[in-house]
């Protein structure tokens, strides 16, 4: 069991990467009030987390019932994911809140379920490991559970550090925020890029 916790944390840290997405999470909700922010953080937490529950449990089934591969599931992904980094590069999410803002002057962007809950947390990836890790262990159900309890975690840890993301990136200022939202869009753009990649090539290299 504790073999099996510590397996499935190391997994899915590195794989959904909190640290590497919190600036990206941090670069979306810049123009957000605090309150706003936590709930961006909170909401968007506990839908990957729900997403990756649901995969960890019925996910094969589910998707073998729709005729889905994990590849066609990376390259979808990547092609969203893709959408949101051009909008960050070229400042397009921004003129668009401002639009909304002055029709709606209470109106913030939901990102919690795209991009934050998925693919951000719950990408093809994260799918994937938790899929393979409790097949694992298919007939374990303790180790099973010692599964769910290092996804748990991992999403406690991740749930913190976009706390911590929001206000490293008031310290910086407008100026280097928006030198940062740039380049966090070309990184967010490679990533998806290498998603669709990693699904095209699995498709048919094998």
């Amino acid at each position: 069991m504790y073999e099996a916790f510590i397996a499935a944390f190391i997994g899915l840290f590195v794989i959904v990467d909190p640290i590497g997405i919190a600036p990206v999470f941090a670069g979306l909700t810049q123009n957000m009030p605090k309150a706003v922010q936590h709930k961006m953080a909170i909401k968007g937490t506990v839908i990957g987390t729900l997403i990756l529950i649901f995969f960890a449990l019925v996910g094969k089934p589910f998707l073998g019932a729709l005729g889905i591969s994990m590849d066609g599931l990376r390259v979808a992904g990547g092609i969203m994911l893709f959408i949101i980094a051009l909008e960050m590069v070229f400042e397009k999410r921004t003129e668009r809140k401002q639009e909304s803002a002055e029709k709606m002057d209470d109106y913030f962007e939901d990102i919690s379920v795209f991009p934050i809950g998925l693919p951000l947390l719950a990408g093809p990836g994260a799918i994937a490991t938790i899929m393979l890790t409790m097949s694992t262990y298919e007939h374990d159900l303790m180790a099973q559970g010692a599964v769910l309890a290092a996804l748990a975690l991992v999403m406690i840890i991740t749930l913190v550090i976009f706390f911590t993301a929001g206000k490293v990136m008031d310290l910086l200022g407008p100026t280097v925020n928006a030198v940062l939202t740039r380049l966090l869009g070309v990184i967010l753009a490679a990533l998806a890029a290498q998603y669709v990649l990693d699904g095209l090539k699995n498709t048919f290299l094998g």
